[in-house]
């Protein structure tokens, strides 16, 4: 055993072993991506860098074996800083979606291209539970949403884009159809009430979510019938009102119960805090004046993305902070405003919803238009007429047009995740011209992305260790090096026994699995 410093703190450890090891052996988590257990190494990715503070030296933790009088810091701001250059470094040349660019246009962020290939795949219950993850009154919107989703799919660029809404509302009436239709799980009553005063789209949404949590929701409404806008707005020819009753019936499955013909006095905030632990003003345009709320040209002013109105546990959305506010962003403020109550309720920094860190390679251009549609149906947009939705086999045709630009690793790529950890800037070393972006398919249970590739070498030693014939190897010098094939080879021979063990290895989306999903 050999004595060391680690973070200010005398500790013994085994000779013989990495700082990595030692760190862990501590409980202390560092960052790695191209460190393999149990294989020789060569550092590449440098993100778990450590500074030495006896040599003034930051190493790479995974490869530099501990010394005798070494004083380690694991986690100053020198570090911290040093494994977020190295981390925008490895993005300057990665080039590839996390998101793509139809679920970061939605308002409610769904992940569209998940539920495109759960239809295709004809998993319409699956689909539905994409959907309502972020989406309360999925059949409603299939209806009625103008589709901001539609207008940034990439396969506009090429033909016409996806008709993605007419795809969920596929999904969303599927499961009305159901004799027992699906209701997501809440978690125990927590004993804390809300009130939310109007049960337009904002409204329902926010009791949507909030019950989910375990708060019991109270709705009022001066009509007689829920729904506001959704109801007395839209005309039947484009919102059948059963369909919307049965989804706001969902909700009071869920357990919201509905005040209704509840006209609501000035001082109805007041009144209502001794009764409730939150409140959310979701009035529509149609705004009364609650005393204590500031407004502003008839709406109320509000903080963005947390919906605080500047009364203590008071939040307000919808149209009521914004007159003219469609429905999709409506229900994506619902959303908003429950995790921003549960986070006041719960005693938490009130932040709203936090974006996740999100590659992005920009406009598509012609030259990558024939690998990307090589995973699509080259079919043109289905239409429908009318009200009429999708029949069985034209959702799936429909799904099938999905270019699917999205990662399909992007829950579980280390790259997004220490990027989102550290902060990193994807902007500050990218080139102004960027590589063109490759799908190959010839791996039939994966597709490989190089431009994705971040040069760590896992699938390289893999390969070796499994004993491939061929195997991967490094081709080209420098910024061009590539991991392929030796002797240009095709790679479906240089992964015969570990594409499958690749691809979960891989700690990016370069090399995924196709039907994850």
């Amino acid at each position: 055993m050999i004595k060391i410093q680690i973070d200010g703190r005398e500790r013994e450890v085994a000779e013989g072993i990495t700082i990595l090891d030692a760190l862990k052996n501590e409980g202390i988590e560092v960052p790695t991506m191209c460190f393999l257990e149990n294989t020789e190494h060569f550092p590449t990715c440098m993100v778990c860098m450590v500074k030495d503070q006896k040599s003034n030296k930051f190493v790479p933790s995974c490869s530099t074996l501990v010394a005798s009088g070494m004083d380690i810091i694991s986690n100053d701001e020198e570090v911290v800083e040093a494994r977020r250059t190295s981390l925008e470094l490895l993005l300057s040349d990665h080039v590839g979606d996390c998101e793509a660019p139809c679920q970061t246009n939605c308002p409610a962020f769904m992940d569209i291209p998940l539920m495109n290939r759960l239809l295709a795949m004809g998993k319409f219950d699956e689909a539905l539970r994409v959907v309502k993850k972020d989406i309360a009154l999925p059949a409603v919107l299939g209806r009625i949403c103008p589709a901001p989703c539609e207008r940034a799919c990439r396969r506009r660029n090429i033909d016409e884009p996806v008709s993605i809404c007419t795809l969920k509302r596929y999904a969303a009436d599927h499961d009305l159809n159901h004799q027992s239709s699906f209701l997501p799980e809440k978690e125990a009553l927590n004993g804390k009430k809300i009130g939310i005063i109007g049960t337009g789209p904002a409204g329902l949404s926010a009791a949507y979510f909030l019950l989910q949590k375990g708060y019991q929701c109270t709705l009022y409404d001066k009509n007689p019938l829920a729904g506001g806008a959704l109801r007395y707005a839209v005309p039947d020819d484009r919102l059948p009102k059963d369909v919307l009753d049965q989804e706001i019936a969902l909700i009071e499955q869920l357990g919201a119960v509905f005040k209704m013909n509840q006209e609501l006095p000035e001082n109805a905030l007041e009144t209502l805090r001794k009764d409730f632990d939150g409140i959310i003003v979701a009035t529509g345009e149609d705004n009364a004046d609650f005393d204590g709320l500031k407004k502003k040209n008839r709406s109320f002013v509000t903080e963005r993305n947390t919906h605080k109105t500047g009364i203590d546990g008071v939040l307000a959305i919808g149209s009521a902070i914004k007159p003219g506010r469609v429905a999709i962003r409506a229900v994506a403020h619902g959303k908003e405003a429950a995790l921003a109550m549960d986070q006041y309720l719960s005693g938490a920094k009130i932040v709203g919803e936090v974006r996740m860190f999100n590659s992005r390679f920009g406009k598509m251009i012609q030259e990558e238009y024939q690998d990307f549609m090589m995973e699509a149906d080259k079919g043109p947009r289905i239409e429908t007429e009318g009200v009429k939705g999708f029949s069985l086999e034209e959702v799936k045709k429909e799904a099938l047009r999905c270019m699917h630009c999205d990662c399909r690793e992007m829950h579980n790529c280390k790259l997004r995740i220490y990027s989102d950890q550290y902060k990193a800037n994807q902007k500050r070393f990218f080139p102004k011209e960027r590589a063109p972006v490759r799908k190959i398919f010839k791996n039939k249970p994966v597709v490989y992305e190089p431009e994705k590739c971040i040069k760590c070498g896992i699938c390289v030693k893999i390969t070796t260790i499994h004993k491939e014939e061929l195997g991967l190897t490094y081709i080209g010098k420098g910024f061009d090096v590539e991991v392929s094939v030796p002797f240009d080879s095709s790679r479906v021979n240089a992964l015969e026994k570990t594409t499958i063990l690749c691809a979960e290895k891989c700690p990016t989306g370069a090399l995924a699995l196709k039907e994850k999903d």
